[in-house]
């Protein structure tokens, strides 16, 4: 099977936003990508078994009692604030393959102002390891392993030792403006005609 080639920086960004909204909406999707994420290959991609064993899967999240229609229409009013600061899904629709990477440089920096204004309006978040990125740490057994993901060699089982490549990401509060009564949320962002 043929190795994939990688992709650019803004074509990843362009599917980390789309994969954002989509894994909010559909909690199946979101189920296989993290299990894809815990490790696990579909089966074209298996190789020869090897002698490896993973950390136990994250126990599966407690039933929630919020409606799945509420959880869509927070991820399509979040999305409709960063269409709002940051034109986010006019760049998103836009086919950047024809512009400079100047152009799309300076469309960048007024993405990453107004996406980054929302993030601040909307989320408390904090870092899940306070240590620097590329400090050795050890993980020790009954480590949160919803928080902490462990890749590379792993065998045995913990405590674990390696190195931190990301501190992760958690939010510890979030701030959706109400929702008005006939708001319709799948309205990301209205049309314009000017008379």
């Amino acid at each position: 099977m043929n190795e994939p080639q990688p992709l650019p920086f803004f074509s990843r960004l362009a599917l980390a936003f789309g994969t954002f909204f989509a894994l909010l909406g559909d909690g199946r999707l979101a189920a296989r990508v993290q299990t894809l994420r815990s490790g696990a290959l579909l089966a074209s991609e298996v190789p020869a078994p090897a002698p490896v064993a993973a950390p136990p899967p994250p126990p599966p999240p407690a039933p929630s009692h919020i409606r799945a229609t509420a959880q869509v229409d927070a991820a399509l009013q979040l999305l409709g604030l960063l269409q709002r600061e940051a034109r986010l899904v006019d760049f998103l629709q836009e086919d950047i393959a024809a512009y400079s990477d100047a152009d799309v440089g300076g469309a960048a920096r007024l993405l990453h102002t107004g996406c980054r204004k929302v993030l601040k309006d909307i989320f408390d978040l904090e870092p899940i390891r306070t240590e620097e990125e590329g400090s050795r740490i050890t993980l020790p057994a009954g480590f949160d392993a919803a928080a902490v993901r462990v890749t590379g060699n792993v065998v045995g089982q913990p405590p674990f030792t390696g190195a931190l490549q990301h501190k992760g990401w958690r939010a510890k509060a979030v701030r959706l403006p109400g929702l008005t009564d006939g708001h319709d949320t799948r309205v990301i962002a209205p049309a314009e005609v000017e008379l």
